[in-house]
């Protein structure tokens, strides 16, 4: 009867460490995608506004209006800053939660190989047992047949 593997306990929680690494990784992910979608959005408006104002100036311009276009542009363009530090951020985060589950996928393939050797060594006693008690029987027989 083969034995239990004895490191089991620490297979099944880097199995659940890992699942968990893989959840945040997906979360880490689709926060970065976020955060790239929400910058390149905000680049895209600001050239837009941009034409717009270009526009308006070639048409003529009061001093209050240019004013409320160069405010605004300048408001969008510290909204570029934060939102281009927060994608940076958040690849950051990003590329420390990939690091993290490579760490814990190497952990649980270092148990898990050590799982296949226990199983491996616990088939080949298996083998040798069943071969001795054949052995064991065939001598029985034939010990009975020459008597």
């Amino acid at each position: 009867m083969p034995s239990d593997f004895p490191l089991q306990p620490l297979l099944d929680l880097s199995q659940m460490r890992l699942d968990e690494a893989t959840r945040r990784l997906g979360a880490l992910i689709a926060g970065e995608q976020q955060a790239t979608e929400r910058l390149e959005l905000l680049m895209q408006y600001r050239e837009e506004y941009q034409k717009r104002f270009l526009a308006a100036a070639q048409q003529g311009l009061g001093r209050l209006a240019w004013a409320n276009y160069q405010s605004f542009l300048a408001r969008l363009d510290e909204a570029i800053v934060q939102a281009r530090a927060a994608a940076e951020t958040s690849r950051q985060r990003t590329a420390d939660g990939q690091k993290a589950w490579l760490d814990q996928r190497g952990r649980l393939k270092a148990f898990d190989t050590l799982a296949q050797r226990h199983r491996l060594h616990q088939r080949g006693i298996e083998a040798r047992r069943e071969q001795k008690d054949s052995d064991e029987h065939a001598a029985r027989v034939g010990g009975e047949a020459k008597e």
